[in-house]
């Protein structure tokens, strides 16, 4: 089977195993857990940020983000299909009360002109309580539903400047800016410099078996410790889950562009079938979105074939690539979209 429906079903390799296996364990509960101790000061000295605090899951990192930058009642403003308002199955309303200002940007992105024309400044003659707060402006980098895309720095700088100057706190749901870093080449401190808190994600291109990471203000993550606990975030021996992740730090960044190439050869390979559209000047990073009609059928016609990829709408597929892919596997899986599509 090539599975690509997603960079989170990897497996770990014997090396993270071992080092899993391995690893020094407390109880996180109460902090003493050295794996993950080690895992946050490392997150957070990569980042360039005060603090880390090691979380299940990229949505939790999100969630407690969300929550401790708002109160309720509050609006929060983001990309139009971005993860924190599609994907978290509406997380924002229940946990922290807040409603959506969704901007509809080009391949996910959005433009400091957008930020100020989403967000109401009232005139002096209106009270200022007439209008709920927008206390918040989240950006997703890379883009998931645009095809992974990237932020270029200059347009993060923009908007985050044009929501300070709205008194906005700023969030980066980072859980793919490794792949970001590693197609431009530039550190991934440089991408979280202008954000006040990042969230990143161990277990997607780093295949890591579990976890994310909440990235800020040393007092921040201190206050945020308290809604990890609220949510459900508390682990114990924890350190066995760092361990796996620490191994994908100091092992797996470099290789992903590897999944990057992947990615382009297999797009461009199913560009060249009839009945496939792709655009391949959006294939930025590992995740691929290719157009075909019907494209239950066709996902279904492939699993039976030994490919596994996922249905997004009407008319498309995502196909994601990962370090158990290899440039044999991406040729295979465009062969066998070739024939799936052609037996229809």
């Amino acid at each position: 089977m090539i599975d690509l429906r997603s960079d989170t079903i990897t497996q770990p390799s014997d090396e993270m195993r071992d080092a899993i296996s391995h690893a020094i364990v407390g109880d996180d509960v109460y902090h003493d857990d050295p794996t993950v101790n080690a895992l946050e000061s490392m997150v957070a000295d990569l980042l360039g940020k005060e603090a880390a605090m090691y979380v299940p899951t990229g949505t939790m990192s999100n969630q407690i983000a969300v929550r401790m930058h708002t109160q309720p009642g509050d609006s929060i403003v983001l990309e139009a299909s971005a993860h924190i308002g599609s994907h978290e199955m509406g997380g924002v309303a229940h946990h922290s009360g807040v409603t959506l200002k969704r901007i509809a940007g080009t391949r996910g992105v959005f433009t400091a002109a957008d930020v100020r024309a989403t967000v109401p400044v009232p005139h002096p003659s209106l009270p200022a309580y007439l209008y709920e707060p927008h206390t918040l402006l989240c950006v997703e980098n890379t883009h998931n539903e645009a095809g992974g895309t990237v932020w270029s720095l200059e347009e993060t700088h923009a908007v985050t400047a044009a929501a300070r100057d709205l008194a906005m706190a700023t969030h980066l749901d980072g859980a793919r800016l490794w792949n970001t870093s590693a197609a431009t080449e530039t550190s991934i401190d440089q991408y979280a410099a202008p954000f006040d808190t990042v969230s990143v994600c161990f277990s997607k291109g780093l295949g890591a078996p579990v976890g994310s990471a909440l990235v800020g203000d040393t007092d921040f993550i201190e206050e945020a410790r308290r809604f990890k606990q609220m949510f459900g975030g508390g682990m114990r021996q924890s350190g066995l889950l760092a361990a796996g992740a620490i191994y994908a730090l100091e092992n797996n960044r470099e290789r992903l562009v590897d999944d990057h190439a992947n990615a382009l050869a297999f797009a461009r390979f199913v560009s060249e079938i009839e009945g496939v559209t792709v655009d391949l000047d959006v294939v930025h990073t590992n995740i691929v979105y290719f157009n075909v009609n019907d494209p239950g059928q066709v996902v279904d016609s492939c699993l039976e074939r030994g490919l596994a990829m996922l249905t997004l709408g009407t008319t498309s597929i995502r196909a994601v690539f990962h370090l158990g892919i290899t440039p044999q596997d991406s040729r295979n899986a465009a062969a066998i979209v070739a024939d799936a599509i052609g037996d229809r």
